[in-house]
C-alpha cells in the first residue's frame, strides 16, 4: 500500500517534504513552525508562534481525515523554555480551544535554533486515525 501525503492546499507549499504523511491508520506529523501560507513567521511571540504552529499541525491532521483526539504523540521543540513555561497558562488555554483535553504524549526539548531564524517553536506529532 503507497503512503498518502497531507499537504493542505492553504498552508506553505512544501518543497522537498511533506506537511504529513498517512501510513495505514498512522498520520506522521512532519514538524511545523509558525509560517503562514507566505512562508513567513507570525510576528509577536511564543504564544503567537505557537497558535500558528499547532493550527499547522491540526491542519494537517484534518487534510489526513484525522481529528486532534487522534493525535498520540506530539513533540515540542523550543529555541526558549523559560519564556515557553512563562506563557504556560496562555498556551494551555490555547491547546484546549484548539484540541480540547485529551491530551497525547509529549515532550517539549530546547534546541538552539530552528530552521527558520525567526522561529521560536517547531511542533511534529504522531496521530493514528480513529483513534
Amino acid at each position: 500500500m503507497a503512503h498518502l501525503t497531507a499537504n493542505p492546499a492553504h498552508m506553505a507549499k512544501p518543497s522537498g517534504y511533506a506537511h504529513g504523511i498517512v501510513a495505514g491508520q498512522t498520520v506522521y506529523l512532519g514538524g511545523q513552525t509558525a509560517l503562514d501560507q507566505d512562508m513567513n513567521i507570525v510576528p509577536g511571540g511564543i504564544v503567537e508562534q505557537f497558535t500558528q504552529c499547532f493550527k499547522n499541525v491540526l491542519d494537517t491532521l484534518a487534510e489526513a481525515g484525522g481529528k486532534p483526539e487522534d493525535l498520540v504523540s506530539v513533540t515540542i521543540y523550543l529555541t526558549d523554555v523559560d519564556d515557553y513555561q512563562k506563557n504556560g497558562r496562555e498556551i494551555g488555554r490555547i491547546w484546549r480551544e484548539m484540541a480540547g483535553t485529551n491530551y497525547p504524549a509529549m515532550a517539549g526539548i530546547g534546541v538552539t535554533r530552528l530552521w527558520q531564524k525567526e522561529a521560536l517553536i517547531e511542533i511534529e506529532g504522531v496521530a493514528v486515525l480513529g483513534s
